[in-house]
Parts: C-alpha cells; sequence; structure tokens
C-alpha cells in the first residue's frame, strides 16, 4: 500500500510561516529552511520584547519620579519610603505622569508625604 501523506496540511503550514517572513532581506524571505529559521527566531524576540517593555517602561517612570522629587528636594527613594507609609494609593505611572506632566499637583503629593 502507498504511504499517504496530506500534503494540504504540510503546505498550509509552510504558507503560515513564509507568510510571517513577508518583508524580511534576502533568502529570509523565499527559501523554506532560511525563513522558517528567521521566523522562529522572530518569534522568540518578539516574545522577549514583550517582557523588556515592561521592565523599560517601569524605569522610565522610576527616573520621571526622581527628578521630579529631586526638584522638591527628595530623592527617589525617601519619596518612595515615605509614600508607602504615608497609605496613599497610586502606582508609579500615574505618579510619573503627574511629575512630567503636571508639576504642581506631584509638588502637593510631595508635600502630602512629608506631613
Amino acid at each position: 500500500m502507498p504511504r499517504s501523506v496530506n500534503h494540504v496540511a504540510s503546505r498550509a503550514k509552510r504558507k503560515k510561516v513564509m507568510e510571517l517572513a513577508k518583508g524580511y532581506y534576502g533568502r529570509r524571505k523565499n527559501v523554506w529552511t532560511v525563513a522558517k529559521n528567521a521566523v522562529e527566531k522572530g518569534l522568540v524576540y518578539a516574545y522577549e520584547g514583550r517582557k523588556q517593555k515592561k521592565r523599560n517602561f517601569r524605569s522610565l517612570w522610576i527616573m520621571r519620579i526622581n527628578a521630579g522629587a529631586r526638584q522638591n528636594g527628595m530623592s527617589y527613594s525617601q519619596f518612595m519610603g515615605k509614600y508607602n507609609k504615608s497609605g496613599m494609593e497610586m502606582n508609579r505611572k500615574v505618579l510619573a505622569d503627574l511629575a512630567m506632566n503636571h508639576p504642581d499637583a506631584f509638588k502637593a503629593v510631595v508635600k502630602a508625604v512629608n506631613k
């Protein structure tokens, strides 16, 4: 009995990978083995990038809060220590936005924390 191979499924699988490789340079876009490796590597980078994005934004928020706190005579460490003890409930994203775009509101937060 002849061997049965599901060409439809294997072609669809290859087609899906080649679609993802669209826009790549050179053989990475049209040669199956090269494109498969490039797409796999790209998906790994995309996964890592989603994790790094969170780290980068947190670090950016900390820098902005630090700059705002230093303009009001405190370091980031001192500010966050007093802020956490004060019981106020704002996350770093909101505090960074206040420090950057609403310095008067951030100054009020610093004063409330110092009391």
